[in-house]
């Protein structure tokens, strides 16, 4: 069965996936030279209340300064360093048709604690293909390149239909950690994470989104 990220120190799955969103506030605000920011002007960026970002953010043991609120540095710190992202996490990217090349050169991974440190196809004609400046490498390169770069995490940019195989593959390299595109759901073994990222999902909540807006609006005439 699929597991998911466990709590820690009494932090929720909930909290954590906010953690990214403050993270990506923060940054901003070091862009612009602000050294200092409040709850409720953080709390707007991220776009939550600031009373749940204040929960959330005691959770790290941070709880700012009254009058002067949270130093942008350091909270960018506890809260990378809650993530994980002290250090640079090295990822294999699985599947180089349109999305996979299009991750692979997504610079942002850099600048948020990722390396992509191998590209993989089960495609010959596509093996050997520099790719953002890596080699597509064959997948029963896989166990060797996963020793060797200390990957663990995998993304998933292939077809439903292979990506059952290739979640077992990694998991099998011993990557713990999957982040899945692919439109299907997957099996892992108890310990491995999987995150789904499903695009049609997305686009169908907007689409009733819209339908809503619509019927409301006509409702309202």
């Amino acid at each position: 069965m699929s597991v998911e990220n466990g709590v820690k120190r009494g932090i929720s799955d909930a909290t954590v996936a906010r953690l990214p969103e403050y993270l990506r506030a923060l940054n901003g605000l070091a862009a612009q030279g602000i050294s200092s920011v409040s709850s409720e002007e953080l709390a707007e960026a991220s776009g939550v209340r600031s009373a749940k970002l204040r929960k959330d953010l005691s959770h790290l043991g941070s709880y700012g300064v009254r009058g002067v609120g949270y130093d942008v540095d350091h909270l960018t710190y506890q809260i990378s360093r809650e993530l994980g992202l002290t250090h640079d996490w090295p990822v294999a990217i699985v599947g180089m048709g349109n999305l996979g090349r299009a991750l692979a050169a997504y610079s942002g991974f850099a600048t948020r604690g990722f390396k992509v440190a191998a590209l993989l196809d089960a495609d010959p004609k596509v093996v050997g293909e520099v790719i953002a400046g890596l080699a597509v490498s064959p997948m029963g390169d896989l166990p060797a390149i996963a020793a060797a770069q200390g990957l663990s995490i995998g993304v998933i940019a292939t077809p439903a239909t292979a990506a059952q195989q290739v979640a077992d593959q990694l998991v099998a390299a011993g990557i713990s950690s999957l982040l899945n595109f692919a439109p299907t759901v997957l099996t892992v073994p108890e310990g491995v994470d999987v995150r789904k990222v499903d695009l049609s999902t997305e686009l169908h909540i907007l689409a009733f989104r819209e339908q809503r807006k619509s019927v409301d609006g006509a409702v309202s005439l």
